[in-house]
């Protein structure tokens, strides 16, 4: 019985994490298909860049101390805004 209860959760479990496989989200580009993410890194990337600049232009670069970590936090929570507002 633990068999037959094992095997339904495997097939269950494989079942939802194909599920998320329906359509690929991607952009045509002169023919050339790329994921929506790399332009949701790119804009993530540039605002993050935009931000260093504002905080030296401010001479405030004392504000953020992980510095290795403030701007690739950034970086991820706007390329997740982006990805939201514009591919869901």
């Amino acid at each position: 019985m633990l068999g037959r209860f094992t095997k339904a959760l495997v097939v269950l479990s494989l079942a939802v994490l194909v599920g998320g496989c329906s359509r690929a989200p991607s952009i045509d580009i002169a023919g050339s298909f790329l994921p929506s993410w790399m332009f949701c890194l790119l804009g993530g990337l540039g605002a993050a860049g935009l931000v260093h600049w504002q905080l030296f232009q401010r001479k405030r670069q004392g504000l953020v101390e992980p510095v290795v970590v403030f701007y690739p936090s950034v970086a991820v929570a706007v390329a997740c805004l982006l990805w939201l507002l514009f591919f869901r």
